[in-house]
């Protein structure tokens, strides 16, 4: 019997000068427990004086989890933070009632040419929580818990993994596991959690003796121990929860359990009731569909 419910091929797409591989929401699943968002942008390069610039726009309803392979990005919003993002660390902003930022290269990227590999996930908030203050909050790599077995390198970005338990906090039942597999290593990922995915941001992985390719999305079946295998090595996401409290609407950079508030979101945008982001005044129009 298969492990695999669902193979997910993400759509490509373009942000400025980075190509982006979104592989939730789908047509086949729109969430994986409370994550309701994922998007694989890099591998590439910047060239100089050029660099990345995602201008500054608003989010309700939810947390976004940025997470990097390597580079570095300049997350500016509109609380006041201005935090360089780097390599390995956890970078969780809650939106809640509301939220504006903006992403682009920092000033010493810019000086040269240089590589961006990371994942943005973002996370459904409970239904009770979905107006929550907003927040921002830098995790540097050295407080994320670290294992070594067998070949496998991991980091617990968020959760609870054997014994090890993230310092991330989000209010939902939720599991979000970096590995790095050498050759012919492999891993157990347990049935604790009822929703369960695995992406391989590079390298193919096997499951059940089938070969998947990189950036694809495998969504588990429930209620089993699931064996992943690497067998020329691979760089691996394992993450999952509880399913989500109530159906959830996205829209643009909005999500919510309730149409209306997208509505009301949509609507304070355009008249300008959103806070600005300190020191980064471009601004997005809201898109016409």
């Amino acid at each position: 019997m298969r492990s695999v419910k669902i193979q997910i091929v993400p759509r490509t797409s373009d942000i400025g000068n980075l190509e982006v591989k979104r592989a939730l929401p789908s047509r086949e699943m729109r969430s994986v427990g409370s994550f309701v968002f994922w998007d694989q942008f890099g591998p590439g390069e910047l060239i100089e004086n050029e660099g990345l610039d995602v201008r500054p726009h608003p989010h309700i309803g939810l947390s976004t989890l940025s997470y990097l392979f390597y580079g570095s990005l300049q997350h500016r919003d509109s609380l006041g933070n201005d935090v360089i993002i780097d390599s390995g660390s956890v970078n969780l902003m809650t939106a809640g009632s509301g939220i504006v930022h903006s992403e682009r290269s920092d000033e010493a990227s810019r000086h040269g040419v240089t590589k961006l590999f990371g994942i943005q996930s973002w996370l459904a908030l409970p239904k009770s929580m979905e107006e929550t203050t907003p927040d921002f909050v830098n995790y540097a790599e050295h407080v994320l818990p670290s294992f070594s077995d067998h070949g496998v390198e991991g980091r617990v970005l968020l959760g609870t993994w054997q014994s090890l338990r993230s310092p991330v906090p989000f209010p939902s039942d939720s599991l979000y596991l970096d590995l790095k597999m050498t050759p012919a290593s492999r891993v157990y990922f347990p049935r604790d959690h009822y929703e369960r995915a695995v992406f391989s941001a590079s390298g193919p992985i096997e499951v059940d003796g089938i070969l998947y390719p990189t950036s694809e999305l495998l969504v588990l079946k429930p209620d089993r121990d699931v064996l992943i295998r690497a067998p020329e090595g691979a760089r691996v996401l394992l993450f999952g929860g509880e399913p989500l409290d109530a159906p959830r609407y996205l829209w643009w950079n909005f999500v919510s359990s309730d149409k209306d508030r997208i509505e009301q979101a949509k609507s304070d945008w355009v008249q300008g009731n959103f806070d600005r982001v300190t020191g980064d005044d471009e601004f997005i129009p809201l898109p016409d569909k």
